[in-house]
């Protein structure tokens, strides 16, 4: 009974978890806001149908605060850069098959001048929509009247209604392409300890290629984090926030990197002792322990960036210490082996020694002081940054004591990353 009870609940509960995804809060927002618009318009506007309204709307409100912002003014000068270029030819020519061509690339240039970025096509619907009829005067306020109640509306929509902050989906993204880099070094361990084909091994090299498509994915959703963290005021140290996780995914990239270099690697070490092991006796053993630990390290390393969406961030630091303190230690032994190797067949040592240095490679990117270097370089060039767009702002920071108190805070983390 209670199984049939779970299993007619499960699509509303399906649906309930989904409320916080991108797409669902994104069509509530804009038709929440559209229809708000429309109704606003309704009463202001002298058109009958004032749909412009609803339409600004639709596209000004975006799933973050910052993009809502920066997409609301752009859409903003867009239409009325349109509306006045529509009134200045309605003036002068009037609406011709010539004059309608010269509307549209005098329309595209202007977009360009005031630098809406995507919404120069705007610009030019805007002037032909309004040049269309033949109240120009009267259409052409009534436009930019819609437009305004749009965009108003749809930034107050996010001001009042404050979208959610995408971290957790971000750091689930970053720790999901760490699960990812670590059932791939499993696999390459394995092979690794014995007689691999060719084949085999190139098909791993593929499958270390594919990560990168995985990464696009991971970057697009840490975008969307770093948006909803600018301007939201729900948000404290919003940038210290977007450098730990922006940091943690050029981690895992270089990893990605290394890994695909690793499995070339073994790929051309497959061909030149194919039918023989990749690696002579016990050596192979250990290289598969060495890629077990590092790959248990990344997934570590993954939970310790994640640090604000994770409650077991302090252990996945500890533990993240311990694995790569152990695989340190599996890397000098396995150089010790290697070495002693060398000096009874020194066939193929390149390729062994390439595996040895691209190991340590990996092993030095997840290293905790590295990572708390790479920290504070990131802040320090992030505040410089900020320091030189908007200086008087920085100024008025520094009299009100923010700027001592990130500070401190950036210090506090520094030393507890370390």
């Amino acid at each position: 009974m209670q199984e049939e009870v779970r299993e007619r609940a499960a699509p509303l509960v399906r649906l309930v978890q989904r409320h916080r995804e991108p797409v669902v809060v994104q069509a509530l927002r804009a038709a929440t806001a559209a229809t708000i618009a429309y109704v606003i318009a309704l009463r202001l506007s002298p058109e009958a149908l004032p749909l412009t309204a609803p339409l600004t709307a639709l596209l000004v409100v975006q799933v973050t605060l910052y993009a809502t912002l920066t997409n609301g003014i752009r859409r903003v000068n867009a239409v009325v850069a349109g509306v006045l270029v529509a009134i200045a030819f309605s003036l002068l020519v009037g609406l011709t098959w010539w004059s309608l061509a010269l509307l549209i690339v005098a329309s595209l240039g202007v977009g360009h001048l005031v630098r809406v970025d995507e919404y120069v096509p705007e610009v030019a619907i805007s002037a032909m929509l309004v040049l269309g009829v033949t109240t120009v005067g009267d259409t052409a306020w009534a436009r930019v009247v819609e437009t305004l109640i749009g965009a108003f509306v749809g930034l107050g929509c996010n001001l009042l209604l404050p979208p959610p902050v995408w971290v957790e989906e971000a750091g689930e993204s970053i720790e999901g392409l760490a699960r990812r880099l670590r059932q791939l070094m499993l696999r390459i361990g394995e092979e690794a300890s014995d007689r691999t084909p060719v084949e085999q091994a190139a098909a791993r090299l593929h499958e270390a290629r594919r990560l990168d498509h995985d990464i696009v994915r991971v970057d697009a959703a840490l975008r969307q984090a770093e948006d909803s963290l600018r301007f939201n005021p729900r948000v404290r140290e919003g940038l210290l926030h977007r450098v730990v996780l922006r940091t943690g995914l050029d981690t895992l990239e270089i990893c990605t990197v290394v890994l695909r270099v690793l499995a070339r690697t073994l790929t051309d070490l497959a061909k030149v002792r194919e039918p023989e092991p990749l690696f002579p006796a016990g050596i192979g053993e250990v290289v598969e322990r060495l890629l077990s630990e590092i790959a248990d390290a990344v997934v570590s390393f993954a939970v310790l960036v994640t640090t604000s969406v994770s409650p077991n961030a302090d252990a996945a630091e500890e533990r993240l210490t311990a694995e790569l303190r152990q695989a340190a230690a599996t890397r000098d032994k396995l150089a010790q082996l290697l070495l002693e190797q060398l000096q009874h067949d020194a066939r193929q040592w390149q390729l062994h020694g390439a595996v040895l240095t691209e190991a340590t490679r990996i092993i030095d990117e997840l290293d905790t002081e590295h990572r708390s270097r790479r920290l504070l370089e990131e802040l320090d060039r992030n505040s410089r940054e900020q320091r030189d767009r908007m200086p008087r702002l920085n100024r008025l920071r520094e009299r009100l004591g923010v700027q001592d108190e990130l500070w401190r805070n950036r210090t506090g983390f520094g030393r507890r990353s370390s």
